[in-house]
């Protein structure tokens, strides 16, 4: 018994409160819904405001405790404002999860310069401007998890997906050297990598790629578990990251995907 409670305490996260952009569908609103079970108050970030309260009430329902902020996370004001407005909601901010994404399937060739701009800004700046705003709060209360989402795509190159692979090959670097200076506050900063991940963003893929989506959703199912991942499955992984389970764990990156990359 003794055991099982040591454990139970790492997993939880009751007094803790989280912000995870992008958490008005899919991954996002996984990870929002999985930590507010563990226990955290979670602070839903999207510029999608009926997503976002969906989150909230999904969460609501079931006994949790979240709020929705709009926050385009291109944006400084934004995001020093969703900061401020956890603090004044809930007091503290604990967790970060810098989650919010776009893919735009094309080629350097076929890119337009706005669209580069549009994938590095949500999914590169988005996460430095965030981390800029929640890391003074972290330091004052003595710590804190920041975990940001990549992709396997972070690891390896992807086709006709060159803004995509670009902005995630920099998140994961970029977690790196946050870990190195946010250590010493006793701040950790690990990253996520999900595969394909049955999302509406996945879908949205399929669309512009032109391709069939049985037959799309068939490939992205073909690796040694023979599935396409759910939002649940990174969810869990974040949690991991984000409890104590992890204390030790900084400047690392957590594949989640079914062993494609293997």
């Amino acid at each position: 018994m003794p055991i099982a409670s040591s454990i139970k305490e790492l997993l939880s996260l009751e007094n803790q409160v989280a912000m995870v952009t992008g958490a008005a569908s899919g991954i996002g609103r996984g990870m929002a819904r999985r930590l507010a079970e563990a226990g955290a108050a979670v602070l839903v970030l999207d510029i999608n405001e009926a997503g976002g309260r969906e989150t909230v009430r999904e969460i609501l329902d079931h006994g949790g405790q979240a709020d929705y902020q709009r926050c385009d996370v291109r944006s400084r004001a934004d995001c020093h404002g969703a900061a401020k407005a956890a603090m004044a909601r809930f007091g503290r901010i604990d967790i970060l999860c810098n989650n919010a994404g776009i893919a735009i399937r094309k080629t350097a060739l076929d890119l337009e310069e706005d669209e580069w701009d549009l994938a590095l800004g949500v999914m590169l700046k988005g996460v430095y401007l965030l981390t800029q705003a929640v890391v003074p709060h972290m330091i004052k209360a003595g710590g804190g998890s920041i975990i940001n989402t990549g992709s396997g795509w972070s690891l390896k190159g992807g086709p006709r997906a060159v803004s995509y692979c670009a902005a995630k090959g920099g998140v994961l670097n970029m977690t790196r050297a946050m870990a190195i200076d946010f250590g010493p506050h006793r701040i950790r900063v690990n990253a996520v990598c999900p595969g394909d991940i049955d999302t509406p963003m996945l879908r949205s893929e399929c669309a512009q790629l032109g391709e069939e989506e049985a037959a799309f959703l068939a490939e992205a199912a073909a690796r040694p578990i023979h599935r396409v991942g759910t939002p649940e499955d990174v969810a869990n992984a974040v949690l991991f990251l984000a409890s104590g389970m992890s204390a030790w764990i900084t400047g690392t990156h957590l594949v989640v995907d079914g062993g494609g990359i293997a």
